[in-house]
């Protein structure tokens, strides 16, 4: 009986953790070039709670995946704000919603 109930128990830790959620901002000021992309990735990738980080040039979008449990949208604007950026946030939702994607589309032949 103490086995099954600590196997219930690993598998609820395991699984029953909230659900990631997807932030979506634009930067100021805006990011030029790869240097400040880099900037932003390896910065706010070590914030407690960030799963992954996508940045776009050319929207101007940083898409960060993160555990809600560990951070939220206010310590991500703090994070932003130590490396000299401000975040206006387009949305911040369940990571299972459709979000806007930062991969830049290759021109048709």
């Amino acid at each position: 009986m103490k086995q099954i109930l600590v196997i219930l128990t690993a598998l609820l830790i395991a699984f029953g953790g909230k659900e990631l959620r997807v932030l979506t901002v634009t930067t100021t000021p805006e990011m030029h070039c790869q240097n400040c992309e880099k900037k932003i990735k390896e910065n706010i990738r070590f914030e407690a709670g960030v799963k992954k980080i996508e940045t776009n040039l050319e929207k101007q979008l940083v898409v960060i995946t993160y555990d809600p449990a560990k951070t939220d949208s206010k310590k991500l604007t703090e994070a932003f704000a130590q490396i000299g950026y401000s975040i206006k946030v387009i949305s911040d939702e369940p990571a299972s919603s459709t979000k806007p994607s930062t991969k830049q589309k290759k021109p048709s032949r």
